[in-house]
């Protein structure tokens, strides 16, 4: 911002704090009263007069470069950087005719869902599926292919949904502390487990599950 175009209270504070003066100091400098000062901070939205304007362009273009430097970053300050959302692969694994579960500890509760883990930064989300499978469950298993994504609607979270086909393997709980159970079930008593306003449309659709 090499050119201020208008002057209100609130730019003229930030120039005073760029310049790293009292009011008073500040006054002095730009050859006006203190109170008109005092005045800025009460009203930053206020736009100074025109002849205040000219002052403080005056005095704006004869500033160090440091002062320049603070000004622009007091009116522009850097913005802190975005967290990354957190990010899931859920592995909807398929054995014939069967799905894979795992029962999870939800406080007090226990609930079934498809085996699922959290996605690192740069990490590649069918990898994920498929290790976290089989660090859940026990159950070697190979991508067939995505299903999609969402924002999970409960959990709010990035879900992205990786259709696999199992190799080897039979499910045992290998996260005890997460977990309750791991287990096949028939694709047709999936909505005995999970209701079906719970699931991925695009799953139910690859599953062939009547909503």
């Amino acid at each position: 911002m090499d050119v201020v175009v208008s002057w209100t209270g609130a730019t003229a504070c930030a120039f005073q704090r760029a310049c790293r003066l009292t009011n008073e100091s500040f006054a002095a400098e730009l050859r006006i009263a203190p109170r008109t000062v005092a005045k800025w901070r009460a009203a930053p939205d206020d736009e100074l007069s025109t002849q205040m304007q000219r002052i403080l362009d005056t005095a704006y273009a004869e500033a160090d470069i440091l002062v320049r430097e603070r000004f622009k970053l007091l009116l522009n300050p850097p913005r802190e950087p975005q967290a990354a959302a957190l990010r899931v692969a859920i592995a909807v694994v398929l054995r014939g005719s069967e799905v894979l579960l795992v029962q999870r500890r939800d406080g007090g509760d226990l609930r079934w869902q498809f085996p699922a883990g959290v996605v690192k930064p740069g990490a590649d989300t069918a990898a994920v599926a498929v290790a976290e499978t089989r660090a859940e469950t026990g159950v070697h298993c190979t991508v067939r292919e995505p299903l999609g994504s969402r924002v999970h609607p409960t959990t709010g979270v990035q879900a992205d949904y990786i259709l696999c086909e199992h190799l080897m393997g039979e499910p045992t709980n290998l996260d005890p502390a997460e977990n309750a159970e791991a287990t096949f079930i028939p694709i047709t008593s999936l909505t005995r487990f999970i209701p079906a306003d719970r699931i991925y449309r695009p799953v139910l659709d690859a599953l062939g599950v009547s909503a």
